[in-house]
C-alpha cells in the first residue's frame, strides 16, 4: 500500500540495505529478516521510528516488529526491495540456526512450521468438532452436509504434510513447490494400496519384534510402508525436507545455470522420495512397533505405571508419530475380548490442553493469544488437540509440559480403577459412551464415571498447574 511505501524505505535502509538481506517473510506481527551481518542495521533507528514498535533479535532472525497490520508493511518491503515472490531472495548463504537446547531447538522449529497456519488449523479442529456433534445427533454419515463438512475439517489434516512440507522449505531455505511434489508423493492416494495387501513378497526380521511385511521393493531395496501411512504425520514430511533441502544446495552448486530450473528440482525429487520410503518408514515402523511392546508389557506388569508412563508421554509420541504402534494392539483386544484398557490414558489428555488453554485465556496479555485459545479450547474439548499443542502451549513451552503432568496424574486413576473402553468410539466428550458397560458383560459398573472423573481431574490439573507457571508472550516481545 502507497501509504506504507516510505515506512518501507526507511526498513530497508537501515537493516543494510537490500544486498545485506538473505530473506524476509513475516509472522502475524513482525517482519522476520534474515540478515547477512545485523551488525548493519541500525537498531536505534528503527526502534524510534514512526510505525515501528521495536526491533527483536531471535533464533538467528532480524525481527521488526509491526502490529497486525504487519502484511500490508511487508508486502510494501517486497515491492520497494525487488524482493522475489514470497518475499524470499535467490541467495543461499549460511542457514539460520536455532539457539539453545535440542528441545527448544525442536520447539522453536516445530512453532515456525505451525503459527503461520494456526488460524486454518483452529478452523478446521472446530469443523472436526461440529461432524463431532453431528454424528452425536445421529446425522448418518452418507448425509451431504456431513461428508462436505468432514472432508473440510479432516482434510486439512489428512493433508497436513503438504502444508508442512510449504513451511518447512520456508525454513529450511528450499524451494517451495519441490518441497511439496516430495510431499504429494508421500500421501498420494494409490502408495497405500500398493504398498500393503494380503500376500507379501517376503517377509523381514520373522519372528522378532520388527517383523515386516514387504510387498514392494525400489530397485532391489525392500519398501517398509508405516500401517498408519504418511497422512497427517508431521515428522516423516520434516526429515524429507531437510534431506531435500540438503540436495537442492548440492545441486545447485554443480548443475549448469542453463538446465538448473529443472534438472535441480528432478534430481532432488529422485533422491528425496525413495529415500523418504525406504529409509524413513521403516525407522517410523519398527519404533513404532518397539513403542507398542514396551508399553504392552508395562501394562501387564502394573496398570497404574503404565498410566502414567502413557498419559505422560502420549502427546510426544503423537507429535512423532510414534503411538500407532498402540492401535493395533487396541483393536486386536477389541476383537479377541471385546474391550481394551490400553489407549484409555489418552483419551482424556486432550482436557488437560483445554485447562490449560482456559488459564493461558485468563493470563496473557495478548490480543492475538486469546483469540487464538478460543477455537483451540472448542477443539480440544472435542478431542482434536493440534491447535492447542502446535499454536499455544508448547510454543510457551511450560504450559505443554505442565499438560503432561497432568496427563500422568489422571493416567494413574485411570489404571487404578482399570477403567476399560468397549468400543473404539468418538474423541474428547464424545469419547464418554465408549465407556458405558455394555448389557451382558461383566465388568464394572462405574467404569464411565471413572472415566468423566478423569475428564474433570485432566481439566482442572492443565488449568491449576498452569497457573504456575509463567506465560511468555508469544507474537509481541
Amino acid at each position: 500500500m502507497a501509504k506504507y511505501t516510505e515506512l518501507a524505505k526507511d526498513i530497508i535502509a537501515h537493516v543494510g540495505g537490500r544486498e545485506n538481506i538473505n530473506s524476509l517473510k513475516h509472522c502475524v506481527t513482525r517482519l522476520r529478516f534474515d540478515l547477512k551481518d545485523e551488525s548493519k542495521a541500525d537498531d536505534d533507528y528503527l526502534k524510534q521510528r514512526d510505525g515501528i514498535v521495536t526491533v527483536v533479535k531471535a533464533g538467528g532472525q532480524y525481527q521488526v516488529v509491526i502490529g497486525n497490520h504487519v502484511p500490508d508493511v511487508y508486502d510494501e518491503v517486497v515491492k520497494v526491495g525487488g524482493l522475489a515472490a514470497g518475499g524470499s531472495l535467490d541467495i543461499d548463504e549460511g542457514d539460520t540456526k536455532a539457539k539453545g537446547n535440542l528441545f527448544d531447538q525442536f520447539v522453536a522449529l516445530v512453532s515456525s512450521l505451525f503459527q503461520p497456519m494456526l488460524g486454518a488449523l483452529s478452523a478446521a479442529g472446530m469443523l472436526k468438532g461440529v461432524v463431532a456433534l453431528m454424528a452425536a445427533c445421529g446425522v448418518p454419515a452418507t448425509d451431504g452436509a456431513y461428508i462436505v463438512l468432514n472432508a473440510v475439517g479432516d482434510g486439512f489434516f489428512q493433508f497436513l504434510p503438504i502444508i508442512l512440507a510449504y513451511n518447512a522449505a520456508n525454513r529450511f531455505k528450499m524451494n517451495k513447490f519441490t518441497a511439496m511434489a516430495i510431499a504429494f508423493a508421500l500421501v498420494y492416494p494409490d502408495i497405500a494400496q500398493s504398498f500393503t495387501g494380503d500376500a507379501p513378497l517376503y517377509t523381514l526380521f520373522k519372528g522378532t519384534v520388527i517383523e515386516s511385511d514387504i510387498y514392494a521393493t525400489f530397485l532391489g531395496l525392500p519398501i517398509i510402508f508405516p500401517a498408519s501411512s504418511y497422512l497427517q504425520t508431521v515428522l516423516p514430511i520434516l526429515l524429507a525436507i531437510f534431506v531435500g533441502a540438503k540436495l537442492e544446495k548440492f545441486f545447485n552448486k554443480v548443475i549448469p545455470d542453463v538446465v538448473k530450473v529443472f534438472v535441480v528440482p528432478f534430481f532432488v525429487m529422485l533422491i528425496t522420495v525413495p529415500l523418504a520410503f525406504i529409509i524413513i518408514g521403516p525407522l517410523m515402523t519398527w519404533a513404532s512397533d518397539l513403542v507398542g511392546v514396551v508399553f504392552q508389557a508395562i501394562y501387564d506388569f502394573n496398570p497404574v505405571i503404565f498410566g502414567i508412563i502413557l498419559g505422560a508421554l502420549w502427546q510426544v509420541l503423537v507429535m512423532f508419530g510414534l503411538h500407532w504402534g498402540l492401535v493395533p494392539i487396541a483393536i486386536l483386544d477389541f476383537a479377541t475380548k471385546g474391550y481394551s484398557n490400553l489407549l484409555v490414558a489418552s483419551v482424556s489428555i486432550c482436557f488437560a490442553q483445554a485447562g490449560s488453554l482456559l488459564n493461558i485465556f485468563f493470563r496473557t496479555k495478548e490480543d492475538k493469544v486469546k483469540q487464538l485459545t478460543i477455537p483451540a479450547f472448542i477443539s480440544a474439548l472435542f478431542g482434536v488437540t493440534e491447535p492447542a499443542i502446535y499454536g499455544i502451549t508448547l510454543p510457551m513451552r511450560m504450559p505443554f509440559i505442565m499438560t503432561c503432568v497432568a496427563g500422568a496424574i489422571q493416567g494413574a486413576f485411570l489404571g487404578f480403577f482399570n477403567v476399560t473402553g468397549y468400543t473404539m468410539g468418538g474423541m474428547g466428550l464424545f469419547a464418554i459412551p465408549s465407556y458405558i458397560l455394555p448389557a451382558g458383560m461383566t465388568g464394572d459398573a462405574n467404569n464411565v464415571w471413572y472415566f468423566i472423573a478423569s475428564i474433570f481431574i485432566s481439566f482442572i490439573l492443565g488449568f491449576v498447574l498452569t497457573q504456575f507457571t509463567k506465560i511468555p508472550k508469544l507474537y509481541e516481545k
